[in-house]
Parts: structure tokens; C-alpha cells; sequence
């Protein structure tokens, strides 16, 4: 039995909220984000994923441009408040350099403080030169 209860959400000084996205059937995590109250509401409202741009200050639906909507099965909130987790059905990447996952990259080591070694362990879902032109 599920028991109803409110929670504030603590949006942060810019009104915003970090939302993962997580593939609802895999498990697998898609990506990270930031949403505002409006994008949430959009995300509520229409059954697919909006978020906030900060590089370019503006409110964006998932896949408007590449096609690969996210569609929303629901949203957690984490127990503090500060963070959203979105569970979608991805259609093709949820990249945008064209891997399924954001996260395609496994970090090996630092070669210095702000610098990753890395290995690709994913793999691409779409050539982003075709689609973002």
C-alpha cells in the first residue's frame, strides 16, 4: 500500500535540480541533468522528459532536435528533496555525441587533478553530425 506524503523540493539558488535519467526497463543510468520548476511540470504534464539548459539558459524537451524523446514512466524524488530521478523509456541515444548513455566513458585514472584517463566501454547509438547539423 502506497502511503501519500509532501515533500519540499529544494531547488538551489538558480532554481534548479539535479534529475538523472534512468532507462525503466534496464536499469541503466542515461543520463544527468538539471530541471526547473517549469520543466518538471512539463515533464508531469506531457509524459515527456523536459530539463533546464544552463549553457543556454533556456527550457528544452528531450529529443526535440535528435528525435530521442524520453518518455517518462515516472518521477522519484530522492529523501532530502534535492534531487530527481526520471525512469523513461529512451528511443535511440540519450546522448547527444550519439552513445545510448552519457555515461560511455569508464574513468581508468587522473593524470593530473582535473584531467580523466579514460576507456570507451559503450557504444554509439547515432551519428550526431547527421543529426545536429
Amino acid at each position: 500500500m502506497t502511503e501519500p506524503s509532501d515533500v519540499a523540493l529544494a531547488f538551489d539558488e538558480n532554481e534548479l535540480l539535479p534529475a538523472v535519467a534512468q532507462d525503466a526497463d534496464t536499469g541503466d543510468v542515461l543520463m544527468l541533468a538539471y530541471v526547473s520548476p517549469e520543466a518538471v511540470e512539463r515533464t508531469l504534464d506531457t509524459g515527456f522528459a523536459h530539463y533546464y539548459s544552463r549553457s543556454r539558459d533556456e527550457l528544452w524537451r528531450k529529443g526535440n532536435t535528435s528525435g530521442h524523446v524520453q518518455r517518462v514512466d515516472e518521477v522519484r524524488v530522492d529523501c532530502d528533496g534535492d534531487a530527481l530521478l526520471y525512469r523513461v523509456e529512451q528511443e535511440g541515444g540519450a546522448c547527444h555525441t550519439g552513445y545510448r548513455s552519457c555515461f560511455y566513458r569508464r574513468l581508468d585514472s587522473l593524470s593530473d587533478e582535473t584531467t580523466a584517463e579514460t576507456e570507451v566501454v559503450g557504444e554509439r547509438a547515432f551519428d550526431p553530425d547527421e543529426i545536429y547539423e
